[in-house]
């Protein structure tokens, strides 16, 4: 990406955040997959540089530039670490997000100011063991009693589930009504009732703390609804636009980390007198993970730029997130083929990226959603 395509601003935003990847969480990253956790003192870091505030406006503390500059630091966050990226990510779209989209005046008073500085994490409480993220299905109740809201249910794949002071769940308050009987609510994590049950042990990206959570008999005040009651499917839908923006950037971060390490690879291992990256097998590899990438960002940053001038992009974002996650294990595969069998050793950073890549092909709405979400778009395309 040359500069001349990005403004002086985003530049800058993009140089921070690639400086302290290289130089705060690349060198953590191993250790940090071991402990299943991310470095508190870390996250303290990246709020304190506007990172967890990013989609946040300066009004309540946030960094909020537009959706390119986002893109473009999630990107270089999750090159240093996936699982990082992932937190970013996940606490910027549906940890922030709905609470500036849906949140009335209090609750973004009360709330934006310490989500934007990391002070308090996010988590997005929607998928549950039977229903998955089918809105329509969901178990999880809420009622109204005393003037107060009492929830009961289980909620699985909650990324930030362990670490977040605030968690927006979406229950059924009125099950006659169907899709228009969920609701969403805003649930401190040290309610009463609130119950983290376990951390998930994941093929990749463990450092960032996956949990299975329960409500039982949750007690929180009638002020917590957030956005109208039997809007939960809207505010649950409203964000998929930047959240797919931020997985598509978090899956090019990690492919663009595996293509560095091949190429630095290929220039260091000598095998028939040369550097294999001067064997044509090897170069062509290379040529092609490059111009993946490559075409990756373009992608990306079009909707991103489009998201920015608030025009509808939910194919374009979807299309980003589609293509970046395949590419992303294709290239994550092919810096694995290049390092031969260190590839396949954990002393080697390429067996990380490779297992990482793989859960951005599904969380965020999985392959098969993005495509079936862009065909639709197609019955309206002109031709």
């Amino acid at each position: 990406m040359h500069d001349l395509e990005l403004s002086e601003e985003q530049c800058m935003i993009r140089d921070m955040a690639r400086d302290f990847a290289r130089r705060e969480i690349a060198p953590k990253a191993q250790a940090m997959e071991k402990a299943g956790w991310i470095d508190d003192a870390l996250v303290a870091q990246m709020g304190e540089l506007g990172l967890l505030g990013m989609v946040v406006p300066e009004e309540w503390g946030g960094s909020y530039i537009d959706y390119v500059a986002y893109a473009l630091a999630v990107e270089e966050i999750s090159a240093g670490d996936g699982a990082v990226g992932a937190l970013m990510s996940i606490h910027n779209s549906v940890g922030c997000g709905p609470v500036l989209n849906f949140g009335t005046q209090a609750q973004k008073d009360f709330w934006l100011a310490d989500l934007a500085s990391g002070q308090a994490i996010g988590c997005f409480c929607l998928t549950e063991p039977h229903a998955g993220s089918e809105a329509n299905n969901l178990r999880t109740r809420a009622e109204l009693r005393n003037g107060q809201w009492v929830l009961n249910g289980a909620k699985q794949f909650v990324s930030n589930g362990k670490r977040a002071r605030l968690a927006i769940v979406f229950a059924v308050t009125d099950p006659e009504l169907g899709k228009k009987g969920l609701s969403a609510f805003l649930v401190p994590t040290d309610t009463a009732g609130f119950t983290v049950d376990r951390s998930e042990h994941k093929m990749g990206i463990r450092a960032s703390d996956t949990c299975a959570i329960t409500l039982s008999d949750c007690k929180i005040p009638e002020a917590n609804l957030l956005g109208p009651r039997g809007k939960g499917l809207s505010i649950a839908l409203s964000n998929l636009e930047g959240g797919r923006i931020g997985i598509a950037a978090q899956a090019l971060g990690i492919a663009r980390a595996a293509f560095d390490a091949a190429l630095g690879y290929s220039r260091e291992r000598i095998q028939f007198g040369k550097p294999i990256g001067e064997h044509q097998s090897i170069a062509n590899l290379l040529a092609d993970m490059h111009t993946q990438l490559s075409a990756t960002r373009l992608l990306i940053l079009h909707a991103a730029r489009l998201k920015s001038a608030g025009y509808p992009c939910l194919s374009e974002a979807s299309q980003a997130k589609l293509f970046a996650s395949e590419m992303a294990e294709r290239v994550c595969s092919k810096a694995v083929q290049i390092h031969g069998g260190y590839g396949y050793l954990e002393d080697y950073p390429v067996e990380r990226y490779y297992r990482d890549a793989r859960i951005t092909q599904i969380y965020e709405g999985s392959s098969e959603i993005q495509r079936l979400l862009i065909a639709r778009e197609l019955a309206n395309y002109p031709l």
